[in-house]
């Protein structure tokens, strides 16, 4: 099967050769929509490979607010921190959609990993990415204020998510992933009504559209320079 892995996911890395291996030595699996896939505090040593859907990471404080931290799809890796740590899950992953994954055992990994130098590429590559980015949502909060800070989680979510719409001259697409508004708020560190507030602002500026549960960037290049987002960034 050629499902097309995007360029920017682990699965999408690998060599062809690679990933049949990787995914001969794992056991397949199906979650429903809502279906937590990893639980935060689980002491499991396991990681997922997301062969179809969409995920969300999820950590929650002790005071019971719960802070949206990544969203990940098909052809990503999740669970590998805990994994190779061996300490408990920092976060809990749930199924956004229906969700394909593929169980892999941490020892497997590693074995697969130390045989695979494009495998091991591909694993430093993406938490290079991932710790990229959070540290870029870091910045944000003290460089930026609320509107950027939200047009900036909006313009990488595009950059890494987003489908091409068929009327948009390549400059319109749609986000890609399905977040409600507290999410996005979650994602860019706001309060629910500050997000509310400033996504009208974006929709009066032209920059988006908003439907039930969807986001269309009506022009990626504005989009991006309104946010300070240099297109050819790693």
């Amino acid at each position: 099967m050629n499902h097309g892995w995007a360029p920017s996911t682990f699965l999408g890395r690998l060599r062809n050769t690679t990933r049949a291996d990787l995914l001969a030595q794992s056991t397949p699996i199906s979650y429903p929509a809502h279906r937590t896939l990893l639980q935060q505090g689980d002491e499991s040593r396991h990681v997922l490979l997301i062969t179809s859907g969409v995920v969300k990471v999820v950590a929650s404080a002790e005071s019971g607010y719960d802070m949206l931290l990544a969203v990940r799809i098909a052809g990503d890796l999740v669970g590998e921190m805990a994994a190779f740590e061996e300490r408990p899950r920092s976060g809990s992953v749930i199924a956004c959609s229906d969700v394909t994954a593929h169980i892999v055992q941490v020892r497997t990994l590693e074995t697969f990993l130390t045989r695979h130098p494009d495998a091991m590429r591909a694993i430093l590559h993406m938490l290079c990415a991932r710790l990229r980015w959070a540290n870029g949502r870091r910045i944000d909060f003290q460089a930026y204020d609320s509107l950027t800070r939200l047009a900036r989680v909006l313009a990488e979510l595009s950059r890494a998510y987003a489908q091409p719409t068929p009327d948009g001259d390549g400059k319109r697409c749609d986000l890609g992933v399905t977040l409600t508004q507290t999410e996005l708020a979650s994602l860019a560190g706001l309060r629910l009504t500050t997000a509310e507030k400033n996504l009208a602002t974006l929709t009066a500026m032209g920059l988006v559209e908003r439907s039930y549960r969807n986001i269309t960037i009506c022009d990626v290049p504005k989009l991006l320079e309104f946010a300070k987002v240099v297109a050819d960034n790693p």
